[in-house]
């Protein structure tokens, strides 16, 4: 899938699979709507053993599939894709999930802002639920000095007065516009943190480097994202853990910062563990405990088997 028609500036879009043949699909079929008419699509594929590699090919000979053989994580998945988005010439990287569907103007809206700020380094869409599809999951992010992150304007319906354009601290990863200049003076995503947080790592990275990082609230997708699901997964939770401590670790946090982090999610656990009212999250208390003694041993990238 290339589309190469004008001057416009060429962006190269990187979509991860594992194992999720249906939803990327529809992603794929959707990105075959956009109406911006410079980009091509590279599919990194971390080891899916349904098949889907094959058939995306053959239902899409136009797009880039690249096989890692094994889950290489979101971070190090992405990485693959970006560093042969940008050796055939990209000038802009746009992630973009495999669980989204996208607007038809979302691209060239995303562009277009991106071209008329030339501080902009990263740029994000407002982020839709698939279901109910107005209301909002993430309209860009702040993250406080402790390491907690905040979707912004999240579970809230589109009533139309989002600021067309806004300074955020991150984009989440589910989809960012990423300029080559930043990628040329920053790098790329930390394969550390494997996944979760590696998007605001990135985007503290472009920020100290003295790029905006910017929500454009006029470029729309829909995410088929399930929080509830994922505030019962011991693995989330985990990573979403430890790799809090290292997101600040990596912004240079001093080691207070760190410990009271540490300290915060351990307060949680204990939480959980003892008071009647999480009786429910007493099984999850463990996955924070062991995120936290993980970060302080080093024990990074992919997590562990069992949680």
């Amino acid at each position: 899938m290339i589309r190469d028609l004008d001057k416009s500036p060429h962006v190269g879009i990187v979509t991860l699979n594992w194992n999720q043949l249906h939803d990327t699909t529809v992603c794929l079929s959707s990105l075959g709507r956009l109406e911006y008419p410079s980009f091509e699509v590279v599919l990194v594929d971390n080891g899916s053993v349904d098949g889907s590699p094959g058939l995306i090919r053959q239902r899409f000979p136009g797009i880039t599939v690249i096989e890692n053989g094994r889950n290489l994580g979101f971070a190090a998945g992405n990485n693959v894709g970006i560093a042969e988005l940008i050796r055939r010439g990209a000038d802009y990287v746009l992630l973009l999930n495999n669980d989204t569907e996208v607007a038809p103007n979302f691209l060239r809206v995303l562009v277009e802002a991106a071209e008329s700020i030339p501080a902009a380094g990263i740029l994000g869409p407002t982020v839709f639920y698939f279901d109910p599809p107005d209301v909002i999951w993430s309209a860009g992010g702040s993250i406080d000095r402790y390491g907690r992150p905040r979707h912004l304007e999240v579970d809230r319906r589109d009533a139309g007065t989002l600021e067309p354009v806004r300074e955020v601290d991150y984009v989440t990863g589910c989809a960012m516009l990423v300029k080559k200049d930043v990628i040329d003076r920053v790098g790329v995503l930390n394969e550390r943190f494997f996944m979760y947080f590696e998007e605001s790592e990135w985007c503290a990275r472009a920020r100290k480097a003295g790029f905006r990082v910017v929500h454009v609230s006029g470029a729309r997708i829909w995410h088929k994202i399930a929080p509830s699901a994922r505030a019962q997964s011991c693995r989330y939770l985990y990573l979403m853990a430890r790799n809090r401590l290292l997101y600040l670790q990596c912004c240079h946090a001093s080691p207070w910062i760190v410990a009271i982090a540490a300290l915060d999610l351990l307060r949680t656990a204990a939480s959980w563990r003892l008071r009647r009212r999480h009786k429910d999250k007493r099984a999850l208390s463990g996955a924070l405990v062991r995120g936290v003694r993980d970060y302080a041993l080093g024990h990074l990238g992919a997590p562990p088997a069992r949680l």
